[in-house]
């Protein structure tokens, strides 16, 4: 008998039918229905655990068009032997009112994370870029890599991260998305001359000043969901040309920007445009007389999207 709704979608499920998908397209069509009203963006819910021992976050997102809404639920446990993170998605019917689809997020969340910001590289990036730099090494940075690797014509990629030197298993890998990878050892000499600096770590606290690159940069960020975390320095945002996933809803999450505007005057206000703006061209692109900062948290609706486009090949029997 064929299985009917609600769909429940294991990772490695998750990840076969991912492959099928265009996600950086879907991610383009999902920001242009927020900027034309058809599509709802709510905060981020936090909930903390008692005692500090972790939290979770909400992610929420409506997409009127295609008559869905859903929630992403994603844990922060703190364990003795470091933090675990899960996440799983339900898509809901704004017919019916039912669930169609329980999806493990993790493969989603990578997935939709990068595509986020390829997005942001494509709409920001110099069209003269030639100079990738990428900070991490894990399957977030693959996956940003998978993404942005045909946006401009790139004459070097160079890739970073503290537990790479000496392990060859993760240098193949990222040689393997893209021969073009160098390896390097010292950050500095990764994001020298650099065109655009990706952050793909999991890091609670700065890793990099984008004021101290020897040129002005497109600089990336995700960050992770541990309290106020954030790539950069806070007081750092002052000096950039500040970019976000959407506006309305960043500044209130992102680590740096709410420890930048309590501490260092900096105020939600300057932030020059969103990716609702940049993909309907509503807001001014940078000039480059000083660092751009792009910074995504992460929104419900992303995962909502992916989520739908999942369900839609379980319904075609993909």
């Amino acid at each position: 008998m064929p299985s009917v709704p609600p769909f429940v979608v294991p990772q490695a499920e998750a990840r076969r039918l991912l492959q099928q998908l265009d996600v950086h397209q879907a991610m383009r069509h999902m920001f242009r229905d927020l900027a034309r009203g058809e599509a709802v963006q709510p905060p981020q819910q936090l909930v903390e655990f008692p005692n500090a021992a972790g939290d979770f976050i909400n992610y929420l997102g409506v997409l009127a068009k295609e008559g869905v809404y859903g929630v992403k639920t994603s844990p922060y446990i703190k364990k003795p032997e470091g933090a675990r993170v899960t996440a799983w998605t339900l898509l809901m019917s704004m017919d019916s009112g039912q669930p169609l689809l329980l999806c493990d997020a993790g493969e989603l969340t990578t997935a939709r994370t990068a595509a986020t910001t390829a997005v942001a590289v494509e709409e920001l990036a110099p069209v003269g870029a030639r100079r990738l730099a990428v900070i991490g090494s894990g399957a977030v940075a693959r996956a940003h890599l998978h993404q942005v690797k045909g946006l401009r014509d790139w004459q070097s990629i160079r890739v970073h991260s503290r537990t790479l030197a000496g392990n060859a298993e993760a240098q193949a890998l990222l040689r393997a998305e893209d021969p073009r990878v160098e390896v390097h050892d010292s950050l500095d000499a990764a994001v020298a001359d650099a065109d655009v600096v990706m952050l793909c770590t999991s890091s609670a606290g700065p890793v990099l000043d984008p004021r101290q690159l020897t040129r002005p940069a497109l600089v990336t960020s995700i960050s992770t969901n541990a309290p106020r975390a954030h790539e950069i320095p806070p007081e750092a945002l002052a000096e950039m040309d500040v970019y976000c996933d959407y506006r309305v809803t960043t500044p209130g999450a992102a680590g740096e920007m709410l420890l930048a505007a309590e501490r260092h005057g900096w105020s939600p206000e300057s932030i020059v445009g969103d990716l609702p703006g940049l993909v309907s061209d509503r807001v001014p692109r940078p000039d480059y007389s000083r660092p751009v900062f792009f910074r995504s948290i992460g929104l419900g609706l992303e995962d909502v999207a992916l989520a739908n486009r999942v369900y839609q090949l379980q319904c075609e029997g993909q």
